[in-house]
């Protein structure tokens, strides 16, 4: 039976590379919408596979993966850092073409196409779009469930939208000091204030990007509504960096919903995969000592390719 622990309305599955957060994440969407679910899957990882599990096209806009005789529906959505950029850097572009004389026209776009390439400009663009499906996930479904990227760069994400929404807010202060002055200019040249400045649609969107960011902040932390859940395999690698990704977590006060133990050896299938589950057992052993109060789920290993609706249906059952 599906775990209760991971009934929340935003779910994170993350963990380190390889370890099945794709297909735990998909099977969980789908046990959820056997219930009769609205459940939207979002994978954030630039190394998308949740096109291929499904054998189904997934691009940047919601495509339809399972529609369960219960009325739950499965969605997915894979997204896609370089089109957010784009989008972006063409509505800045747009707005700062209004603002300059045309003279500084070519360099204001020089400058955009280094932007486009520019440190951090991938993790705000993916952690914008993170924002905007939490916020349809919780006006258009009933849950919402993120496929993260490997555990280092989902931490680095999950520390953003704080600082962002402080680099915004003081861009705003910066706006407000900007149109006040403007105001008093036009005041002294008599001049009329337009239906709606260039400013101003810069300040609106920039108002918009920083509520976007401190709510997706308040949901990331709120424990009734939002959880993590770390995906591993019972070996020693995946579990030193399990227990690393919960301490961080916590650090972040971002609700563990439970661990998952992935691909679980079968203990009466022969001399070679009975040894393995031994070491298996001795690694879950300090998952339990270390983090004894979050829900541990143990997920056996499954025979053949997990890929297709058959295969996560037998996971979806498992879980």
């Amino acid at each position: 039976m599906l775990l209760d622990a991971l009934r929340r309305r935003i779910l994170f599955i993350g963990g380190k590379g390889g370890v099945g957060k794709t297909s735990i994440a998909s099977a969980i969407a789908l046990a959820r919408a056997r219930e009769g679910a609205r459940v939207l899957v979002v994978s954030t990882d630039p190394a998308h596979n949740l096109g291929h599990l499904w054998r189904r096209a997934v691009g940047d806009t919601p495509a339809v993966l399972a529609e369960e005789p219960s009325g739950g529906v499965v969605d997915g959505v894979e997204i896609d850092p370089q089109a957010t950029i784009d989008r972006h850097l063409a509505a800045v572009e747009q707005t700062m073409l209004q603002l300059l004389p045309e003279r500084q026209h070519a360099q204001a776009r020089a400058h955009l196409e280094r932007a486009r390439h520019a440190p951090g400009s991938h993790e705000a663009a993916v952690l914008e779009r993170i924002a905007e499906a939490a916020e349809r996930g919780q006006r258009d479904y009933d849950a919402v469930v993120f496929d993260t990227a490997p555990s280092g760069h989902t931490l680095r994400l999950l520390a953003l939208p704080g600082q962002l929404a402080g680099w915004t807010e003081s861009l705003l202060r910066n706006r407000d000091r900007s149109e006040r002055f403007s105001a008093a200019m036009r005041g002294l040249t008599g001049r009329a204030e337009p239906v709606e400045s260039p400013d101003a649609a810069l300040r609106r969107t920039l108002q918009r990007r920083r509520e976007r960011f401190d709510a997706l902040q308040h949901a990331i932390t709120d424990h009734e509504r939002t959880g993590f859940a770390v995906v591993f395999t019972a070996e020693a690698l995946p579990v030193a960096e399990t227990l690393d990704v919960v301490s961080a977590l916590r650090g972040m006060d971002v609700a563990l919903a439970a661990l998952v133990a992935n691909r679980r050896s079968p203990a009466d299938a022969g001399e070679l995969l009975r040894t393995r589950r031994e070491i298996e057992d001795r690694q879950l052993a300090v998952v339990r000592d270390q983090v004894s109060d979050v829900p541990l789920l143990e997920v056996p290993l499954v025979a053949g390719e997990l890929t297709g609706r058959d295969a996560l249906s037998a996971l979806a059952d498992l879980v």
